[in-house]
């Protein structure tokens, strides 16, 4: 499936039939100067506020004022375009900011009704917030103009933003004539800082997403571009004296209900299926400012929305899926490594759950117990892997350290265990980190030891070797190098044949690889096109025994332009070795996207080169295209959609052609009530003539699912639902495996 961004040749025709209109909107007069200094003591506010998006109560004038003072891109730290005014302040039971975000064309701003974290291409505002002041991990709290919220966390040890993280803190946002105001309430209760008395230092980066014809991203601090780490130049703020984070308990019950039905082909009856009744119930407790506790019994760990359709054609190894699932998904970075060791979708169907993660003076721990109903695999090998399921319950354990030598340096351990009956896997490890200015270096090593019943060890002699207890190492060191201009990265990873991370997602073992790699940024101020980037880089792969697997090298040429466009041309020639032979594969493509007003985004992949037909071990002309975009009708309907088609020709015709839909429709009708209809299908169609082994002639499967959703937050929520789904291939020509089925999921938050 192709990578998202970059922009069409479309765009940058209309970008000069466009450039001098589009530009006008980004042509408000600077507001601050270049020698504004952010900074101060937050103060205890006096009375109420009502969060209201009106900022007309009493109580801000005592409140700290700020300014969105600086474009950290396209800009260089240049003055803001537009006047962003916030102020800040507190009670002892929670931080409070409001916003007015002024606009020279408040026609421009761009806002719609969305659901929680899925506004980040609209105007908004929003508080950044390191509450350890250690420049490890941060909270990121975000309202857009008609006050929708995300909020995120940012982990800099990584370099991820992850909006699994969902806070209970209120927010209201109201357009103006002037602009739009925002404001909001933060409870203590729903951050973790240290409780020490007196006046706390946070860092603290206010931020304003600008989006016009260019996407401008305002701060309320310089931010060089140098920096490869933007957690570390938030500014550091005191006061907050006597914040109190109360009880910390949350009980949240829930009841799922579900119906299915089936029929072997169409017309036939339908006949009933499973029908469910489950309820549950998750505990959440902080018994310290640093700490959380989280227990789960007979959790609903089903996702509400269906995963993106992806095709398992001309690929060798297991397809990998976002985890949804809430419990898992908050706090996963505390778990994070360099190796993925944890794939927690491998928990499939756990009785119970227990998990604890917090902060220690010098460093960040985690921990996760449960009971699985089922074992699940990822078995992996040199070429290929695939998962397995295995009749079975299971006990798991995973654990996470990191200690904090210095705010440069920190070392870490994992491990993660499963054992069921005849079968065990654990692995252990300890990884480190050092970085400072534009230099990082990190490593990582693992161990692992495995027990098979003799069912895997027979299906996959090839893979374990006949071994029921295979044992191996893992090792990855990396260094790279970043400052406004250069980029360069080198690493080796080795991995040997009989490791195994079962409860991570490594699907490829029994090799070992080497990168080397760098580019160059040109940054064009003022220009149309602002930014130009240049990358290349070589890699080696080898088997564990010696043999070459895999010499690439690739090299692309990437730019940004006028509306929010980006356009990226790459290439890749490489030798692959495949059962036995070497291959030749080589192949170009470009991928664009770019924003022809503020209601549409569109995007093209195109890729076409000489490239391996897996099944048939001969190589041919492969073709691939994606077109792909999002559209807002109004203030609460959204549409998207992605359409791929590939091609391979070989030998005088078509060896195989797919075709693979996703599209998806919302109608937001409030902030907190939204309807979500989902459309998948996908097509493949395969000539027997150019294959030596029979091969099915067309296969199809498609699916819808409606959801309806009334979330009164991100704990107390009620989705109703219902899916349709239906398969075919040549051997079966009326459609087979019909499915349908409804279901209802009510959960409630209570904090006594």
């Amino acid at each position: 499936m192709a990578a998202r961004p970059v922009p069409t040749l479309i765009a940058i025709a209309l970008a000069s039939a466009l450039s001098a209109q589009a530009a006008k909107a980004d042509q408000a007069a600077p507001t601050a100067t270049a020698d504004y200094i952010p900074g101060g003591r937050i103060p205890q506010l006096q009375g109420e506020i009502s969060i209201d998006g009106v900022l007309d109560d009493a109580a801000w004038e005592g409140a700290l004022v700020q300014e969105i003072a600086y474009d950290i891109q396209p800009g260089d730290n240049t003055p803001a375009p537009v006047k962003t005014t916030v102020r800040i302040g507190y009670t002892t039971d929670a931080l409070y900011l409001s916003f007015q975000a002024l606009d020279p064309d408040p026609s421009a701003i761009r806002a719609h009704l969305r659901d929680r974290d899925s506004a980040f291409n609209d105007d908004w505002v929003g508080v950044f917030l390191d509450t350890f002041n250690d420049q490890r991990r941060g909270y990121e709290l975000i309202v857009n103009p008609l006050g929708v919220q995300a909020d995120l966390i940012n982990d800099a040890t990584t370099g991820n933003e992850d909006a699994s993280w969902d806070g209970l803190w209120s927010s209201a946002g109201k357009l103006t004539e002037e602009g739009y105001n925002v404001e909001m309430r933060i409870p203590f209760s729903t951050l973790r800082f240290r409780n020490n008395p007196g006046d706390k230092r946070w860092g603290i980066s206010l931020f304003r997403n600008y989006p016009r014809d260019k996407r401008h991203q305002l701060t309320s601090h310089k931010v060089p571009r140098k920096s490869n780490c933007f957690l570390c130049e938030w500014t550091k703020y005191d006061g907050m004296a006597g914040a109190q984070q109360g009880r910390n308990i949350e009980v949240v019950p829930t009841l799922t209900m579900g119906k299915s039905q089936l029929r072997n082909a169409a017309g036939q009856p339908w006949q009933s299926g499973d029908s469910s009744i489950e309820p549950g119930v998750d505990v959440s407790w902080a018994p310290s400012p640093a700490m959380t506790l989280n227990a789960t019994l007979n959790p609903d760990f089903s996702q509400v929305e269906t995963d993106q359709l992806q095709l398992d054609v001309n690929n060798s190894f297991a397809l990998f899926y976002q985890e949804k699932r809430p419990f898992f998904l908050e706090g996963a970075d505390y778990f994070t490594s360099q190796f993925d060791v944890l794939y927690t979708r491998q928990i499939a169907d756990p009785d119970f759950g227990l998990r604890t993660t917090g902060r220690t003076t010098n460093g960040a721990y985690g921990a996760i117990i449960a009971r699985d109903a089922t074992t699940l695999l990822l078995v992996p090998g040199v070429l290929g892997s695939r998962f397995e399921q295995l009749d079975q319950d299971a006990n798991v354990a995973v654990g996470r350290y990191r200690h904090d030598i210095n705010k440069n340096a920190s070392i870490g351990v994992i491990g993660t265990f499963r054992q069921g009956d005849d079968y065990a896997n654990n692995v252990v490890g300890m990884d480190a980190r050092w970085q400072k200015d534009a230099h990082t270096a990190k490593a990582q090593f693992l161990h692992s030891q495995s027990e098979y019943p003799m069912r895997i060890v027979n299906a996959y002699a090839n893979e374990l070797g006949n071994d029921d207890t295979p044992s191996g190492d893992a090792w990855r060191m990396e260094y790279s190098f970043g400052n406004r201009n250069w980029s360069f990265n080198t690493w080796h990873m080795d991995i040997d044949p009989g490791f195994r991370a079962d409860l991570g997602f490594m699907g490829q073992v029994g090799y070992e690889k080497s990168l080397i790699g760098g580019g160059y940024s040109w940054f064009l101020d003022g220009k149309s096109f602002n930014r130009i980037n240049l990358r290349a880089d070589f890699d080696v792969t080898h088997r564990f025994d010696g043999q070459l697997l895999e010499r690439e090298l690739e090299g692309s040429i990437g730019t940004q332009g006028p509306m929010q466009s980006s356009l990226s041309l790459h290439g890749m020639a490489r030798k692959r070795f495949w059962r036995g032979q070497l291959f030749d594969e080589r192949y170009a493509d470009i991928n664009t996207n770019f924003r022809p007003n503020a209601k549409l985004q569109l995007g093209l992949y195109l890729n076409a080169g000489t490239m391996l037909d897996l099944a048939a071990e001969k190589t041919g002309k492969r073709t691939m295209v994606e077109f792909w975009g999002n559209a807002n009708i109004g203030r609460g309907v959204a549409t998207d959609w992605s359409l791929v088609h590939q091609e391979m020709r070989r030998d005088g015709g078509t060896a195989f052609e797919t075709m693979v839909l996703n599209a998806g429709s919302s109608w937001q009708f409030t902030p907190r009530q939204r309807l979500r209809l989902t459309l998948q299908g996908s097509q493949v169609e395969r000539n027997p003539a150019l294959y030596a082994f029979p091969v099915n002639e067309k296969a199809r499967d498609w699916a819808a699912q409606m959801v309806y959703s009334y979330k009164v937050n991100p704990r107390t929520a009620v989705y109703a639902g219902g899916s349709y789904g239906a398969f075919m291939d040549d051997d079966n020509p009326d459609m087979f495996g019909n499915t349908r089925s409804l279901f209802v999921k009510l959960s409630y938050g209570w904090q006594p």
